[in-house]
C-alpha cells in the first residue's frame, strides 16, 4: 500500500499557526481524539492514568500501514492537506500535522496500528523529534492505539504547575463531552486507572445523546430541528475537492456525495418554560464537528431567548452549522477553537429564524410529553379595568409562524376559575393560564408595532423627578411641565388608550429600564387579568393569537404559559388498560 503521509513544503509550513498546544491531559485528549475521528472511527477507547502520566486511545478506524507509521510523527506530516490552497478547504479536525510529533519532543509515544483490509498489524516507538526507535509486528484489530507515557517527564516544572488531578480529569471529561455532542454517532469508553469511569452511547441524534451528558434534562425538555440552508449569496460554490461536510462527519471520503450549494443547521433547544441554566454554560456552537469560541454567534442565541427566560437565567442550547469549508478560516488559534466566520451576519439570521422556529408551537411539536416543570404561582386576582382586545387591529405580522399552525390546533372548552382555559387537542388536553397567554401576544405585538398615540386632554401627573421625566422622554413620550411640579403627558402607548389606570401605567414607565422594558410593561398592564370571566368566542380567539407568537411557551418575564396532559397519561392514570372482570376479582 502506497504511503499517504508526507512532509509538507516549506512555505505551506510558514503560513500555518503555531503548533499544536500540548499544555494538559485533556489537550493530549483532544489532539488524539480528533485523529481518531478524522480516521473514521465509530468506537474510541480512552484510557488514563493520571499517577503515571499516561495516556491511550484506541480505535476502530482506518488504521495506517507501515509506511506512513513511520512518517506519522515526524514534524508538519499530515495526509489532510497538501498545498496553501487546501487551508481554505479544510475538511478535517486536524491538518497541521503537528500533534503527534510535538508529543514525541515532551513525552514517550508508542502507536500500534493495522489498515483495514491490511494482513499485519505493527507496532512503532518514537524517540525525541519523531525518529522511529523500534518497529515490530503485533498483533491488533483493524484500527490504531496510541500510548502517551511519562508525559512532561522532561520538563518537571511543567508538570508542577499544572492543576490538580481532579481538575484535569473534570478537563478530559468536559473535552470528551464537548466532542461527543459533535460526533452523536460514536460510542466512548473512558476508563481511569484501569476502571471504567463513564461511557457515551451512540445516538441517532444529538438531542437524543444530550440527556447523557446533562442528566438533569429529560428528552421531552428538548426540541432538536435539522434545517438545510442555502449558502450565503456571495459564496463560491464548493467544488469535488471541497465536498461539504456534514454534523457527523468531517472526513471526505471517495463515496462523498456530489457538492451542493447548502449547508445544514442542526439545533437542539431546552424549552424555556420547562429547563434553563444559572449561567449562559451550555450555550455552546459547533462548526464541521468541532466546538468553537464564536461570541457574536453566542450572543445571537441568547438574544433570540430574551424574554423567554426568568430573570438571571441563561438557555440551553446546542447549535452545529455543517457549512462549506470555503466559509471559514480555521488557521486562526493554534487550538482551533476561534475561527474567522464568512458573512456572520447572514449565519446570525438564520439562527435567530432556526430558534423561532423551535420555539414556536405548530402542528409537528403539538403532542408534547406531559408537562413536568414547576406551575409559577397564580397571579394575584384582580377586578378588570378598561377593555382588552383580543382582535387587534394590527395583528402580529410573524407569518410564517401563522403558516404552521393551525387557528384550531386548540380548542377552548372552559374557564377554570376565571384563571385558565381549559383547551383540547387531538394528543390530550392544555392548561392555558389567560394573563400570561394575552401578555405574550400582547408584548410581541407592541415590539413589532410600538405605536404612540396623541390623548386629549393630556394625561396630567405630579411631583416627577428629572430622571422620570428623562426616562418618559426616552421611551418616546412627548412630556412638558404643566404648572408647578405638574407635567402633562400628550401622547401615550396604544395599548393604554381606553385604560382608566391610563395614569399609573405611565407612571410605572417611568421608574426606569429600556424600551422592552416599557413594552413588557405595557402588555401586563394590558393584558387581561387573571379572575376575569370570558366567553368561549373570547377564550377561542386568545388560543389562536397565543399560538401564532413567535415564543409561545413563556411570558416575557419567562413564566411557563401552559401545562400538558396528555392523552396517554389520561389512560395510565385512570388505568384504562385494565380488564374490568379481573379488577372484580372474577
Amino acid at each position: 500500500m502506497a504511503s499517504t503521509i508526507q512532509t509538507l513544503p516549506t512555505e505551506v509550513v510558514y503560513l500555518i499557526t503555531a503548533g499544536e498546544v500540548i499544555d494538559c491531559f485533556a489537550s493530549v485528549v483532544r489532539e488524539l481524539v480528533e485523529n481518531s475521528l478524522d480516521a473514521g472511527a465509530t468506537r474510541i477507547v480512552v484510557s488514563l492514568w493520571p499517577q503515571q502520566w499516561r495516556i491511550r486511545v484506541a480505535d476502530n478506524g482506518c488504521g495506517m500501514n507501515l509506511d506512513d507509521l513511520q512518517q506519522a510523527a515526524t514534524a508538519h506530516s499530515t495526509s489532510k492537506i497538501r498545498s496553501s490552497a487546501d487551508l481554505w478547504k479544510i475538511n478535517s479536525l486536524g491538518f497541521r500535522g503537528e500533534a503527534l510529533h510535538s508529543l514525541t519532543t515532551l513525552a514517550d509515544l508508542e502507536i500500534l496500528s493495522r489498515p483495514v483490509g491490511g494482513k499485519l498489524g505493527w507496532r512503532i516507538s518514537y524517540g525525541n523529534g519523531g525518529e522511529v526507535v523500534q518497529v515490530e509486528v503485533t498483533a491488533i484489530a483493524p484500527g490504531t492505539v496510541v500510548t502517551v507515557s511519562h508525559l512532561f517527564g522532561n520538563c518537571s516544572s511543567r508538570r508542577q504547575g499544572l492543576p490538580t488531578t481532579a481538575q484535569q480529569m473534570k478537563a478530559v471529561q468536559a473535552t470528551i463531552h464537548q466532542i461527543a455532542l459533535c460526533h452523536p454517532h460514536v460510542t466512548w469508553q473512558i476508563w481511569q486507572n484501569d476502571r471504567q469511569w463513564f461511557t457515551i452511547s451512540p445516538a441517532a441524534t444529538t438531542g437524543q445523546l444530550l440527556p447523557q451528558i446533562l442528566p438533569q434534562v429529560r428528552q421531552g425538555d428538548l426540541q432538536e430541528i435539522k434545517l438545510e440552508i442555502p449558502n450565503p449569496l456571495n459564496s463560491p460554490l464548493p467544488t469535488p475537492n471541497s465536498p461539504l461536510p456534514t454534523p457527523h462527519s468531517s472526513l471526505p471520503t471517495p463515496n462523498s456525495p456530489l457538492p451542493t450549494p447548502h449547508s445544514s443547521l442542526n439545533l437542539v433547544v431546552g424549552l424555556p418554560d420547562r429547563t434553563h441554566r444559572h449561567r449562559p454554560d451550555w450555550v455552546r456552537v459547533a462548526i464541521n464537528g468541532r466546538m468553537v469560541k464564536t461570541p457574536e454567534l453566542e450572543q445571537t442565541i441568547l438574544s433570540a431567548f430574551h424574554r423567554t427566560l426568568p430573570r438571571d437565567r441563561y438557555p440551553i442550547c446546542f447549535l452545529h452549522l455543517a457549512i462549506s469549508p470555503n466559509q471559514i478560516n480555521w488557521n486562526r488559534n493554534p487550538a482551533k477553537t476561534e475561527i474567522y466566520l464568512n458573512e456572520i451576519i447572514y449565519w446570525q439570521e438564520q439562527i435567530t429564524q432556526a430558534i423561532n422556529q423551535a420555539l414556536s408551537i405548530s402542528s409537528s411539536n403539538l403532542k408534547e410529553a406531559v408537562h413536568t416543570t414547576r406551575v409559577s404561582k397564580l397571579l394575584k386576582a384582580a377586578e378588570t379595568k378598561g377593555g382588552y382586545n383580543f382582535n387587534p387591529q394590527n395583528p402580529n405580522p410573524c407569518t410564517d409562524a401563522i403558516n404552521r399552525v393551525s387557528p384550531n390546533s386548540l380548542k377552548a372548552v372552559a374557564q377554570v376559575s376565571n384563571t385558565y382555559i381549559v383547551a383540547e387537542h387531538p394528543g390530550g388536553m392544555w392548561l392555558v393560564e389567560q394573563h400570561i397567554a394575552h401578555e405574550r401576544v400582547l408584548y410581541e405585538q407592541l415590539c413589532d408595532n410600538w405605536q404612540l398615540v396623541p390623548v386629549e386632554p393630556p394625561i396630567i401627573l405630579y411631583q416627577l423627578s428629572p430622571a422620570q421625566v428623562s426616562q418618559l422622554q426616552r421611551i418616546g413620550l412627548e412630556i412638558e411641565p404643566f404648572g408647578e411640579q405638574l407635567w402633562a403627558v400628550r401622547n401615550i402607548p396604544a395599548p393604554l388608550q381606553q385604560r382608566d389606570d391610563c395614569a399609573e401605567a405611565i407612571l410605572e414607565l417611568s421608574w426606569g429600564g429600556d424600551l422592552q422594558t416599557a413594552q413588557v410593561a405595557v402588555a401586563c398592564r394590558s393584558a387581561i387579568r387573571n379572575g376575569t370571566p370570558m366567553n368561549q368566542q373570547e377564550m377561542q380567539t386568545l388560543l389562536d393569537n397565543w399560538q401564532r407568537t413567535r415564543n409561545p411557551r413563556t411570558c416575557p418575564h419567562g413564566r411557563p404559559i401552559h401545562l400538558s396532559l396528555e392523552e396517554s397519561a389520561l389512560a395510565r392514570f385512570f388505568r384504562r388498560n385494565w380488564v374490568i372482570g379481573k379488577s372484580h376479582g372474577i
